[in-house]
């Protein structure tokens, strides 16, 4: 038997068996080395970046511990955003089919709070939130967390970028003193381990490198002269290398929405993802990016940390990262599970400092690259393939996926071919449909009827 295999860990038939339904059966390197330690009930300090397996890690704890006959709140999951939040609950729910009759609850702010006041009053047995609004339902006295055992705090550094230190403190004063306290971040700054020295008792640190080889990715830079210069390379770029799904990082939220505006005006399928667009504008990038509805992503780290953003052709340093560390978990988004990925990096006058860092954790002096020939704005502007469709009504509404698509293909419609990534929220649904047949797929649906109603539909930009 192997030593990293989930079999070696006495989990619960139940979650063995469900691990072997999904064909997890060897732990990643962050599993390996927390998870023994997490069913022990040990406090664990986790230092691993999106993508390693980290939120199985944990959950697989907290469900280990769980007594579902006991319907009381035993385990809490803070998350910096609603997307990593929804993430996370999704994935214990997967984990945890094979046991019956468990509740697990989101609590996010952006959501109404009505629906979630009704279903704290049936309970739940695991909450995974924000920080603000667990606060918030706290300080109405909505939730009880006295006979919480188990306390996860996941992208605990994010949480603290955005301002949430005083709702953090908020949770973690209501919650036990004896309790387990787990501690994912991918990075450890002095902020962190503030924290982790306040709220956890003799926890073990763990640190797992990236879960990409350095040497899978292709790294470039070049250098640039000023901002006009900037926004000329990055068009260059994305016109040499024609990606069809492409992330720029950039480090404040108005160059975000300013660089994603110039490339719109330019003709590319672009969206922006940064702090200022509130959270229904937020859901719906997210949405239009996954279903290749958009080509070109511009984001903050902030906006992006956490967030399942995978299968990258290109990333795009528009200026360099603050720090190393953020400038590896950029890369990391492309070359995933393997797969070779290319980074591009523009590198300013006075970024002399920051190559240095980056020369020395690739073991190499860096040699900038010449831009891409002018020329390559001949070329054709990639485009996405494919355009959103939203749906007035979702899961409360009963609609399946099979009900969009045979609505969309039934008599006279569209063909299946050209029906994309269907996505089901409570209260709406996205359809990614391809851009030729959208008009019609728009009318199709608002024409026909989905569980024998009529719904409005409309595409998305």
């Amino acid at each position: 038997m192997s030593q990293s295999s989930f079999s070696t860990l006495g989990l619960k038939p139940e979650l063995l068996n469900t691990l072997e339904s999904l064909t997890y059966t060897e732990m990643t390197p962050i599993q390996a080395e927390s998870l023994p330690l997490i069913v022990e009930g040990k406090d664990v300090i986790a230092q691993a970046k999106t993508g390693s397996g980290k939120t199985a890690a944990f959950s697989l704890g907290l469900l280990q511990a769980l007594d579902v006959k006991r319907f009381r709140i035993q385990a809490m999951v803070l998350c910096p955003t609603r997307e990593l939040a929804d993430q996370v609950a999704k994935e214990i729910r997967t984990l945890a089919r094979g046991i019956h009759n468990i509740k697990v609850l989101t609590l996010c702010g952006g959501s109404p709070m009505g629906p979630q006041i009704g279903s704290l009053e049936h309970g739940a047995h695991i909450i995974v939130g924000t920080p603000g609004r667990i606060e918030d339902h706290l300080s109405k006295k909505r939730l009880d967390l006295s006979e919480l055992k188990t306390l996860v705090l996941d992208e605990a550094d994010r949480m603290l970028e955005m301002g949430f230190q005083s709702s953090m403190d908020a949770v973690i004063d209501a919650a036990p003193k004896q309790r387990q306290t787990l501690l994912f971040s991918a990075t450890y700054g002095d902020e962190v381990a503030g924290i982790a020295n306040k709220i956890m008792i003799d926890p073990t640190s763990i640190k797992v490198e990236s879960n990409h080889n350095k040497e899978t990715i292709k790294q470039s830079f070049y250098e640039i002269d000023d901002n006009e210069h900037r926004l000329l390379a990055t068009q260059l770029l994305v016109m040499e290398f024609q990606p069809e799904s492409c992330v720029i990082f950039c480090n404040t939220k108005r160059e975000t929405q300013d660089v994603a505006d110039e490339l719109w005006d330019m003709g590319f399928d672009v969206l922006a993802l940064h702090g200022d667009l509130e959270q229904r504008e937020r859901d719906q990038v997210l949405v239009q990016f996954s279903n290749k509805s958009g080509s070109v992503l511009v984001a903050t780290d902030v906006a992006a940390r956490g967030l399942d953003i995978e299968d990258l052709d290109l990333v795009i340093n528009y200026q360099l990262a603050h720090d190393t560390e953020t400038h590896i978990h950029r890369i990391g988004r492309t070359g995933r599970a393997g797969q070779n990925g290319r980074a591009c990096s523009l590198v300013g006058k006075k970024d002399g400092y920051k190559m240095g860092l980056i020369e020395d954790y690739l073991s190499r002096t860096i040699t900038p690259e010449a831009l891409p020939s002018e020329a390559v704005l001949g070329k054709t502007v990639p485009v996405a393939a494919m355009k959103t469709i939203r749906i007035d009504g979702g899961k409360k509404q009963k609609v399946r996926a099979g009900d969009i698509l045979g609505c969309l293909t039934g008599d006279g419609g569209i063909d299946g071919s050209e029906v994309g990534k269907i996505q089901l929220h409570d209260m709406w649904a996205y359809v990614a449909v391809k851009k030729e047949v959208a008009k019609k797929a728009v009318k199709k649906i608002e024409n026909g009827k989905l569980k024998g109603r009529k719904f409005r539909a409309w595409t998305l930009r």
